[in-house]
């Protein structure tokens, strides 16, 4: 399954490519807090990106479809799996970090999943991690992935499931429960993110009609100074006010996890990652073959979402992982 990719109609690269926060409006802007964030996830989670990717049977000539594209690693990765005879559309809402990715065959927009829509049956794979959790309108936002790929294409979706494994002292004393971490918790919580949609997402996808629905979960131990830790310390960071304001936790008191998870001794484990993947079903009958399909310039894909540089594309909240 693939696409033929016309040599004068590829992807365009003439806009600059996203970065976003995926951790909604409150998280802070800082470029080098968010090249932080964006090092250790893909120092956690690229690795089994790539393997589930690579076991959906991607391969050169695929067009493929990055919501979220945060820091680039994995549209990267892509862009040369495919090759030149494919394509990858990569989107997001906020194009600060991307510009410096140079692929011939990958085309950005600044694109917000919540309110606008996507080619429709256009992609043989869609990907995303750690979006849809934080969004609004997910389930809306997941129709419109879903409805973007072709028959017989896949969705790979990442969430996190934040409550359903958690530290544990009682049962390993060596595992530290944080106040900080549990005020994290519940300022997400307040601002609309579920926390558990990684568990839910295998029945999401069963309800949308799709079929060869698989699911994997992980869970991996955190230990000081980390990417783990490192990655727990700039998002909370981020999101020190509206910690404070919550009431849940001192300031004295954040400080002092801050510091307890650089102690020689931390662990803890991490939230549970479940990664699931589903099939658009095939066409039922096909009375003539299925013919190479040209993928037009980006701006002709989504013809409404606003380019890089669009002043109001600056006013989007940032959603990006």
């Amino acid at each position: 399954m693939h696409t033929t990719l016309d040599k004068n109609a590829q992807i365009s690269t003439s806009s600059q490519v996203h970065i976003s926060a995926r951790f909604g409006d409150d998280f802070g802007s800082a470029d080098e807090r968010a090249r932080t964030r964006y090092r250790e996830l893909s120092a956690l989670y690229d690795a089994q990106t790539v393997r589930h990717l690579t076991q959906r049977g991607i391969d050169k000539g695929w067009t493929c479809l990055e919501v979220g594209g945060g820091g680039g690693s994995i549209a990267s990765w892509l862009c040369a799996r495919v090759g030149d005879q494919g394509g990858v559309l990569a989107t997001d809402i906020d194009t600060r970090f991307l510009s410096a990715l140079r692929f011939r065959n990958l085309g950005v927009r600044c694109h917000d999943i919540r309110t606008e829509g996507l080619p429709e049956h256009r992609f043989d794979l869609a990907h995303a991690r750690l979006v849809l959790m934080h969004l609004s309108d997910r389930e809306q936002a997941l129709r419109r992935m879903v409805k973007a790929i072709k028959p017989g294409g896949w969705i790979v979706l990442e969430e996190f499931d934040d409550v359903s494994y958690l530290p544990n002292p009682t049962i390993n004393p060596g595992e530290v429960s944080l106040k900080i971490r549990h005020a994290f918790q519940q300022v997400l919580t307040s601002k609309g993110v579920d926390l558990r949609y990684g568990r839910l997402l295998p029945q999401k996808l069963q309800e949308i009609g799709l079929v060869n629905i698989g699911a994997e979960a992980s869970v991996s131990l955190w230990k000081s100074r980390s990417a783990g830790t490192r990655l727990l310390q700039v998002s909370c960071e981020d999101l020190r006010e509206p910690i404070i304001r919550s009431g849940l936790i001192s300031e004295e008191e954040f400080e002092s996890d801050m510091k307890l998870v650089d102690e020689r001794d931390f662990m803890m484990p991490s939230p549970m990652m479940w990664t699931v993947w589903g099939q658009a079903p095939e066409e039922k009958s096909i009375s003539a073959p299925r013919l190479p399909i040209e993928l037009p310039h980006a701006e002709a894909m989504l013809p409404t979402v606003l380019q890089a540089g669009d002043e109001r594309c600056e006013d989007l909240a940032p959603i990006g992982k």
